[in-house]
């Protein structure tokens, strides 16, 4: 019983079931972690990511508004061959946009004229 109520806590602190917590006691070595299989590379890489490179590069070149969405980039790809989803297309653009979105970072001056940092009102007053 004061197994029990221990496996308790300790599924409560570490958030796992209290099945878990039994089948991890029960068990001499540590828990691990193994790969079923090596992960799928999508298709873009199969030439085509330097293609999609050279096309958002010509893009760069253009005024804002001429430029081609991932969509867009997508249906040209299409054209000239690639079999894979828009999936990869839209991640490299959005991983693009972030990249040469910038840091953010403004200039603030600290220093100003006289007369522009503070507004004085003078009036006269009598009694």
């Amino acid at each position: 019983m004061v197994e029990e109520r221990s496996r308790r806590s300790v599924a409560r602190a570490t958030e796992l079931s209290r099945n878990t917590i039994k089948k991890y006691l029960k068990d001499e070595s540590p828990p691990c972690y193994q790969h079923q299989a090596s992960p799928v590379r999508h298709k873009l890489c199969n030439g085509f990511d330097f293609r999609l490179q050279d096309l958002s590069d010509q893009d760069q070149k253009r005024p804002r508004r001429e430029r081609r969405t991932a969509l867009r980039l997508y249906e040209q790809l299409v054209v000239e061959g690639y079999t894979g989803s828009y999936s990869p297309v839209q991640r490299f653009v959005r991983d693009r946009k972030r990249a040469g979105a910038g840091s953010g970072e403004a200039f603030i001056p600290l220093h100003f004229a006289a007369g522009d940092a503070l507004q004085l009102a003078l009036s006269e007053q009598t009694a």
